[in-house]
C-alpha cells in the first residue's frame, strides 16, 4: 500500500457529517485521477488526545465507522483511521484498509501487536519527542505480531515547549532504521501546541507549502496533509488544516519536487 511511488494521505482531522465526509472524499478521489496519484483518505472516528474534557472528540467507533464504509463506499477510495485501544483494532479492521497508530501511542506494546495482527497495512506516527531510530523498536512490534506492511510517519520534533521543528534528515534516518516507507504529517508538524486560544491548538499554515517541497525533496515517500472545505470551521486542528480548494496545486507542486530530485539522482 505505502510503496512504491508518492502517495497522498488526505482528509479531515475527525468526522463530521456525511455532507462533509463526502464533500472531501469526492475532491480527493478526482484529485488522485487528475495527478495520477495514489489517495488514501483519512479521518479518525474520535480524537483520545484533545487538550481539553470539552473539545470535540469526534462521532465515535460505531458511527465513525458507518461514516468511514459510506466514504469507501461512495468515493471508490481506501480508508484509514487511528486506533487508539488494541480492544478496538479487530472491529475497525474490519471496516477500514488500513489503520494509523497516533504519535502519542507509538510505543503502547499491546496496541502495536493488535495493529500488526489485523492484517491490515499500519502506519506509525513518530512521538515527537523521540528521535527517529527509536522507532525501530515501534516497527518491530507491529512486524512480529504478523503486520507484514508497515510505514512511519514524521510529524516534527518538540522544540521548548511551544513549537515543533522538522528535521529533513529524518527522512533517511527513519527509512534506515526502520526499512519501512516514511510520510510526512505536514498538517500536524505546523502545529504550535502551546500558541493556542480556549484550548484549541495552535498552528502556522502558511509554513506548509514550503515543508512539503522540502520533505519531498529530502526522501519522504509520501504526503499526510489534513484538509478542509472551510479550516476556520473544522472542529479539530482548525489552525493547521489545509483548505481543500487548494490542495490540488500544493500536491502538484510537491510532486513535481519529488519527481525531479528522484530524476536527477538516477542520473547522477
Amino acid at each position: 500500500m505505502w510503496t512504491p511511488g508518492p502517495i497522498l494521505v488526505a482528509g479531515p482531522c475527525v468526522l463530521e457529517h456525511d455532507g462533509i465526509n463526502l464533500q472531501i472524499g469526492q475532491v480527493l478521489a478526482e484529485l488522485g485521477v487528475r495527478l495520477g496519484l495514489r489517495v488514501i483518505y483519512k479521518a479518525s472516528y474520535s480524537k483520545a488526545n484533545r487538550t481539553r474534557a470539552d473539545a470535540p472528540r469526534g462521532p465515535g467507533l460505531e458511527a465513525g465507522l458507518r461514516m468511514l464504509e459510506k466514504v469507501k463506499r461512495e468515493t471508490g477510495l481506501p480508508v484509514l483511521t487511528d486506533v487508539h485501544e488494541s480492544s478496538e483494532v479487530g472491529e475497525v479492521a474490519g471496516v477500514v484498509d488500513a489503520l494509523q497508530v497516533p504519535a502519542f501511542l507509538c510505543r503502547q506494546t499491546a496496541l502495536l501487536e493488535a495493529a500488526g495482527r489485523s492484517g491490515r497495512p499500519v502506519n506509525i506516527k513518530k512521538g515527537q519527542w523521540m528521535p527517529p531510530e527509536a522507532m525501530a523498536g515501534a516497527v518491530e512490534k507491529v512486524r512480529a505480531a504478523g503486520g507484514a506492511v508497515v510505514a512511519v510517519t514524521e510529524r516534527g520534533t518538540f522544540f521548548g515547549y511551544d513549537d515543533l521543528v522538522v528535521d529533513m534528515r529524518n527522512f533517511r534516518r527513519l527509512k534506515a532504521a526502520t526499512g519501512a516507507a516514511v510520510l510526512f504529517d505536514v498538517t500536524h508538524s505546523v502545529q504550535r501546541p502551546g500558541m493556542g486560544v480556549g484550548g484549541a491548538m495552535g498552528g502556522g499554515r502558511e509554513h506548509v507549502p514550503a515543508l512539503l517541497a522540502a520533505a519531498a525533496a529530502a526522501g519522504a515517500d509520501g504526503f499526510f496533509v489534513e484538509t478542509h472545505p472551510t479550516p476556520d470551521d473544522a472542529p479539530s486542528d482548525a489552525a493547521t488544516v489545509w483548505p481543500l480548494a487548494e490542495l490540488e496545486p500544493l500536491i502538484d507542486c510537491a510532486l513535481d519536487v519529488w519527481t525531479r530530485v528522484r530524476e536527477r539522482m538516477l542520473r547522477a
